[in-house]
This record gives C-alpha cells, structure tokens and sequence, in this order.
C-alpha cells in the first residue's frame, strides 16, 4: 500500500463571522501555489485509488487542488477520522481493506505527523509538517506497522527522497 499524508493548505487566520474554525479557508497565497507544489509531486504519487480528506473546508479545498493537479478522477470521501485530532488508530482502521492500493489523505496537524510517525514506526515524526506538506509511505501489505519513506515535500522546499535523518528542515 502506498498512503501520500497531506497537511492542508495554509488557511485564513480570521473565522468567518458566524461561524466556527471549520469554516477556515484557504489563503489565495495557498490558492494559487498549492496547484504547482502538488503537479511537482504528481510523477510520484501516481494514480491514487482513493482520496479521503476531513470535511473541513480547508481539507476539502487542499484535496479539490490535489486531484486536479493529479487529473484525478475518482472518488473523493470527507471522513471524520480525517479531523484535527483524529486517532492514528481510527485512520489505520480506514486503510484495512485497501491493500495494495494508492490512497491519499488529506489533514490537519497534528494527525497527519502523528499517523506518518506510526506508518513508519517512529515515536514521532521528526520533521515539521507545515501547511501543504507530503509524506508518500510505502507499506508493506504483510505488516501494516512499519513502512518506508517514499518522499518528503514541503512547500517551496526540494523534494526529499530518503532517510529522514538527512532530511533538511524547512525554512
């Protein structure tokens, strides 16, 4: 199974009046550099079999850009184990029955750290996951408990292939 974690695109600080922070959207800076940031990515992720994101507006709005950059045409789902601070253990549930499949789920922090820390068998993700980040993870269908970094891309950074310890930190 390959899982490509996306943090959402940077959003609006300010809440619109009458509502709650999941109404956030996205800046137009994230607007208009998310789309670039994600077609540098498309050769690697591929053809994903499924994208699942949090319904929150962000989320949704990251995952619309996402798709588009990938000429992705199949299934978009909203799950709620998809929020803020979902548990790692109700995203491993999702992926149970998608063996051998490409998935993409797009988040929040701290749950998408969180969940590459687990997929990849590390106490903690050691790097920062800032708004429009992706971790491609490589798991093995035999043992869903460890996986191997395909990739690592900030916003506005080089693309990392390889040991995270020889990862740069984002500016």
């Amino acid at each position: 199974m390959r899982v490509f974690l996306v943090r959402h695109g940077d959003a609006d600080a300010d809440i619109p009046e009458g509502l709650e922070d999941d109404a956030r959207a996205l800046t137009s800076r994230a607007r208009l550099s998310l789309p670039a940031h994600f077609a540098k990515l498309a050769g690697k992720i591929g053809t994903p079999s499924l994208v699942l994101m949090s319904p929150l507006v962000r989320a949704v709005q990251t995952a619309t850009l996402l798709g588009q950059a990938l000429q992705y045409e199949g299934p978009m789902r909203a799950h709620r184990c998809l929020f803020p601070d979902g548990p790692v253990g109700a995203i491993e549930g999702l992926l149970a029955d998608k063996l051998g499949e490409t998935i993409l789920l797009v988040g929040h922090q701290p749950s998408m750290g969180a969940t590459a820390a687990h997929f990849l068998g590390l106490g903690a993700f050691p790097k920062p996951v800032q708004p429009g980040t992706v971790i491609g993870i490589e798991r093995p269908d035999d043992n869903l408990a460890a996986g191997k970094l395909i990739f690592y891309a900030a916003v506005g950074q080089p693309i990392f292939e390889g040991s995270l310890q020889d990862a740069p930190s984002p500016v």
